[in-house]
């Protein structure tokens, strides 16, 4: 299952992660974002221990989304030693999020 990251808990989640992190901000009422979700729960179970799969609720956590300035979701964030260094925008399909993280891996 995915971590869900908050404003609590996100710079020790992903940004001192030893692992590679792939997030993924959503919304609710976000159709696609709703779409992408068994791909992420998928991807959290595959890659357990070799990466972390987390989500972000945009809505509860504006503050994070603000910061990698997020205007259009789903958006998928790929961090490698607390740097961002990928992102995707839009519903996807896993194939192209498995060839980002592995790049990491």
């Amino acid at each position: 299952m995915a971590l869900v990251v908050n404003d609590n808990n996100f710079e020790e989640t992903v940004l001192k992660s030893d692992k590679p992190v792939i997030m993924d901000l959503w919304a609710e009422w976000c159709g696609p974002c709703r779409a992408l979700t068994p791909i992420v729960e998928q991807m959290a179970t595959e890659y357990e221990g070799r990466a972390v799969v987390c989500k972000v609720d945009i809505e509860q956590c504006p503050d994070i989304a603000n910061k990698y300035g997020i205007r259009n979701i789903p958006t998928l964030l790929f961090f490698k030693g607390g740097e961002l260094v990928d992102k995707h925008v839009g519903l996807t399909a896993k194939a192209t999020l498995e060839e980002k993280l592995n790049a990491l891996l």
